[in-house]
């Protein structure tokens, strides 16, 4: 049996990815939120006759990704513009 050494970047590699799934958890519990929020919207649009969804205020959402995040962002956003409402 091979014992591990662990060294400085090991040790440090270990703390750090405990922070990516601190942040992972956070993303998670965000997106949730952000997707029973979405579908209420829905609802309420639905109930007062309106439309599924507002592509005015799609492309609002779409172009703060893009500009926080890059082309990347913008298909982060579509993704979760997608989970909220469904696919078209």
């Amino acid at each position: 049996m091979t014992a591990t050494i662990d060294t400085p970047a090991d040790e440090r590699i270990a703390e750090l990815r405990g922070q990516i799934d601190a942040c992972d958890a956070e993303i998670i519990e965000l997106v949730q939120r952000r997707l029973a929020v979405s579908r209420e919207i829905g609802e309420l649009r639905r109930a007062s006759g309106g439309t599924r969804l507002s592509l005015s205020r799609e492309q609002q959402v779409l172009a703060r990704f893009q500009a926080a995040l890059g082309r990347d962002g913008a298909a982060l956003g579509m993704m979760l513009l997608r989970q909220g409402r469904g696919r078209l």
